[in-house]
């Protein structure tokens, strides 16, 4: 293979996991953010509902917050949070 080929392989393999990011990631709400729980009550209800060692908390493009940590019983989980209501919008636990 030559150079130019391999590097088209790798941009669309680097596209498809980017697209890929975009489409999983729910819409939670359309509220403006005056309305959302703050990150620390987010965080504390978070906490409460037994989620443990979040590496990652972050607000996504599509109006959620997000974490990457684990279940009350050690599973990893990636979870999308309704930041209004703090409800489970979509959870992918390992």
């Amino acid at each position: 293979m030559n150079c130019k080929r391999i590097g088209r392989i790798a941009a669309i393999a680097v596209l498809g996991t980017v697209a890929g990011h975009a489409v999983a990631s729910p819409a939670c709400t359309r509220q403006p953010e005056s309305q959302w729980l703050s990150e620390a009550d987010m965080q504390k209800k978070i906490s409460q509902m037994g989620y443990k060692d979040i590496k990652v908390f972050k607000k996504t493009a599509s109006g959620c917050y997000e974490i990457y940590g684990r279940t009350g019983d050690g599973r990893k989980a990636e979870v999308y949070f309704n930041p209004v209501t703090g409800a489970v919008v979509q959870s992918n636990v390992d």
